[in-house]
């Protein structure tokens, strides 16, 4: 039955996002629109094809499959789709087919882009990439790169201190990197020369090597301002060496840093960094939940609240690994510690409980092992007093199976990868998102390579991976509604973790595996595979949207909670949402289906 104008105009005067339209503009666009019939098993339009425009269900259902032909959608009345494709390139993502007699308005393509063109709320309705948030200061989103000076100066090891000195005054800067060729060996600052040659009475001829901080601590181009200050507040140092490749870039000091704040943060840091007992730390670690409030308001993206979350995480961690030597003296081989989850993926937020291990040298007696599990006890416990509760899957290094010397570790990985069994699959899953925090970073390099080198040869392993990243599903009903928890105290929700970020975690941890991608992160993860061409351009753009949409609304749930005085968690309750959020959460599960299906068939694109 064909609409009348009079039927069409009051049909979208009660539709967004035409209902805010002025009058004038939707009696006009409802001359624009034409209706399409579709008979039971008729197909609208299929995957790859041009789209003629946007469509409308007005009566009846029609169900949208991906390229594989697995189900995201079965739409009824009411319900528009095929803007996604309309606002990349014009041609269809998915296919689309009546399940019953249905009738269709469509707006054609031109006068689609017309009106999202000509009316904001339009545009934002329809589009499905990333919001960006105003942000209230800078330093944690800035890239060091931004922030550093060029060119730093620089002296051999074979230099004197007067001559360091005199080319430090010259330049007018309170520090000089000592390097050897193109490797940075070392850091001189002008406190150096005034502390150790002045008032230490040595002589002015005093070789660069004697006084220097060798080894300085670094960090990349690539690292946040935040990291920057978090270092220096942490370490009570005021010079930072900016190293790519080990070739000295840039120095940033505390000067560069003075127009940017990141104060609360930092000052977590420096408290945490000078505390004297777990207790004391925990007085600290407290304001966590608020300090995420702040950040969230400030308009932060997800990837940096979530960052500096963790770098409080990583200084407690390392600030009780201090602790533990001071209490039970210097340990007696090398060791280091390791954090894996959210934190060794640097993706904490307001609910975290702590996983972590202990890799040992080789040359570990069986005398020591009682040092190491004292050692973790006191670093685990002390975590747990600050809020970072112990693993449920007792995944800590106070379990004496994550508790071992570098040659079991290489045995470990060997055999999960060699007989993929599922605890094999989920152990392995946990554990190729470890990040060092604390101790000899060499006992992990070469493990980490030869893991990652293993792994993306065995196609048995990779594939064993996939399917067991395709256990976690995106919480998606039918008639364009979300799957919620059925029963018990979380009924009427959705998890926005387990359901929500982590399908994509799974996703993106595959991706590093099949590449041998080094990133942790998720979201450099999924950077990382596309430049790679693991997966397309396009499915690239549109997977970092959905992460993003879906991290974005979790934090902005746990930043809502805490505001309430409420502990943050995970369960958000969609009907809290506008139809505007809801509609765009549940686009964001759609592309993560849709990417879920791609690499269950052999793909990593969403074409």
């Amino acid at each position: 039955m064909a609409l009348t104008n009079d039927a069409l105009r009051d049909f979208l005067s009660t539709l967004d996002p035409y209902a805010a339209l002025p009058p004038e503009v939707r009696a006009d666009l409802v001359t624009r629109f034409h209706q399409a019939d579709a008979a039971p098993g008729g197909t609208v339009y299929t995957f790859g094809e041009r789209l003629d425009g946007l469509y409308i269900v007005v009566t009846g259902a029609i169900s949208v499959t991906d390229e594989h032909g697995s189900q995201v959608s079965l739409l009824g009345p009411r319900n528009s789709f095929g803007e996604r494709g309309l606002g990349r390139d014009g041609v269809a993502a998915t296919t689309a087919v009546a399940q019953e007699p249905t009738t269709l308005l469509v707006l054609p393509a031109a006068d689609y882009h017309a009106l999202t063109r000509d009316h904001d709320h339009v545009r934002r309705f329809f589009d499905r990439t990333r919001r960006e948030r105003p942000r209230v200061d800078d330093l944690a989103t800035a890239r060091v790169e931004t922030l550093m000076a060029r060119q730093p100066l620089t002296c051999r090891p074979d230099a004197t201190a007067r001559e360091a000195a005199e080319r430090m005054r010259d330049a007018h800067v309170s520090s000089i990197g000592v390097t050897d060729g193109d490797r940075l060996v070392g850091i001189l600052t002008i406190r150096d020369v005034s502390g150790k040659i002045v008032a230490g009475a040595l002589p002015a001829d005093t070789p660069v090597t004697q006084i220097m901080t060798p080894d300085p601590i670094t960090l990349e181009p690539s690292a946040l301002g935040s990291d920057v200050l978090h270092a220096m507040m942490e370490h009570r140092i005021g010079h930072l060496p900016i190293c790519e490749a080990g070739r000295l870039v840039g120095m940033v000091t505390q000067t560069d840093l003075t127009r940017h704040q990141a104060v609360t943060s930092a000052d977590i840091v420096g408290e945490i960094a000078a505390a004297g007992e777990a207790r004391e730390m925990a007085s600290v670690t407290r304001r966590i939940p608020q300090l995420l409030a702040q950040l969230v308001a400030a308009g932060h993206r997800h990837e940096v609240t979530t960052r500096l979350i963790t770098d409080i995480a990583d200084a407690a961690t390392r600030r009780l690994l201090a602790l533990a030597e001071e209490t039970l003296g210097p340990p007696p081989v090398p060791y280091l510690w390791l954090a894996c989850g959210s934190q060794g993926r640097q993706e904490q937020t307001g609910v975290s409980d702590q996983d972590n291990c202990l890799i040992l040298s080789d040359d570990v007696e069986p005398g020591n092992m009682r040092y190491f599990e004292e050692l973790a006890t006191f670093v685990c416990d002390g975590l747990d007093a600050c809020g970072y509760v112990y693993c449920p899957g007792d995944m800590m290094a106070t379990n004496p199976r994550w508790r071992q010397p570098l040659r079991t570790w290489r045995q470990y990985f060997t055999s999960w990868i060699a007989k993929p069994v599922p605890e094999a699959q989920m152990l392995a899953s946990v554990m190729f998102d470890l990040r060092a925090i604390g101790g000899d970073r060499t006992l992990f390099e070469t493990l980490r390579e030869e893991t990652l080198g293993t792994a993306q040869g065995n196609s048995i392993f990779v594939s064993h991976m996939i399917a067991n990243s395709l256990k976690h599903t995106p919480p998606l009903g039918l008639m364009r509604g979300l799957a919620l928890i059925r029963s018990g105290e979380r009924k009427n929700t959705i998890d926005l973790k387990h359901s929500g970020t982590v399908p994509i975690i799974d996703l993106a941890r595959v991706y590093a595996l099949q590449g041998r991608l080094q990133p942790v992160n998720t979201r450099a993860r999924l950077e990382a595979a596309k430049a790679a061409g693991l997966i397309s351009s396009r499915g690239g753009q549109d997977l970092l949207d959905a992460y993003d949409h879906i991290a974005e609304t979790r934090l902005e749930h746990q930043a809502r909670q805490v505001r309430r005085g409420e502990k943050p968690d995970n369960f958000l309750a969609p009907a809290t949402l506008s139809d505007f959020d809801r509609a765009h959460l549940r686009d964001a599960f759609v592309v993560v289906k849709g990417m879920q299906s791609a690499i269950g068939h052999g793909r990593g694109m969403l074409s």
